[in-house]
């Protein structure tokens, strides 16, 4: 994109971020999901995925996950790596699934303020019903229905966006080893998550 100002995504760990982000001063908007839906989510990608290598069943595939044995590494590393990075540099936005599905307007508003932008009420009305789940999941621009590599007979792209969702694959011992696993692992931040709203 020669354009200006330029939009790039990318699932990238904070780490592996060109030095030239943080020279050029760029602003970032970083979103987290809790450890549990987003397990659930990436194995149902994994699944209809054809380019990531296949996520066996699911006690296997939420094994590799707390063990961070993903395409791109540990959850747990990828979002505390944010987190810290966030903590020294103004630049960066840090937005949680969970208050985006909660009340998107008020994330919106959040988003417009770190931007610097200002909309009228007839565009903070069009932007919030346009990135509405149930409207990003029926836009080609965003579901992914056009991306030959994802077989769309096995789970949509797209496939439920729910928070709490977790609750429908865990078992009851799958969650209190992940419970577990997870509080050694978050005990030296200040980052918290919500599992359901």
């Amino acid at each position: 994109m020669t354009s200006s100002p330029r939009l790039i995504k990318t699932h990238f760990p904070v780490q592996f971020l060109p030095k030239s982000f943080w020279e050029q001063k760029c602003r970032i908007i970083y979103v987290a999901r809790n450890s549990k839906d987003n397990a659930v989510s990436y194995f149902h990608f994994d699944r209809m995925n054809m380019v990531e290598p296949e996520p066996g069943d699911w006690p296997s595939f939420l094994q590799r996950f707390q063990e961070g044995k993903m395409v791109f590494g540990s959850w747990y590393d990828h979002v505390k790596g944010w987190w810290e990075k966030k903590q020294a540099n103004p630049k960066i936005l840090y937005l949680m699934y969970e208050d985006l599905a909660e009340d998107m307007g008020r994330e919106l508003d959040r988003v417009c303020s770190f931007l610097g932008l200002s909309l009228t009420e007839e565009e903070r009305c069009k932007v919030i019903e346009g990135v509405g789940f149930d409207a990003m999941k029926k836009n080609s621009m965003t579901n992914y229905s056009t991306i030959k590599v994802m077989d769309f007979k096995i789970s949509p792209f797209m496939r439920k966006g729910k928070v709490g969702d977790w609750k429908n694959h865990f078992t009851v011992s799958q969650n209190e080893q992940f419970d577990k696993e997870y509080q050694k692992k978050m005990t030296h931040t200040t980052l918290r998550f919500r599992t359901e709203i």
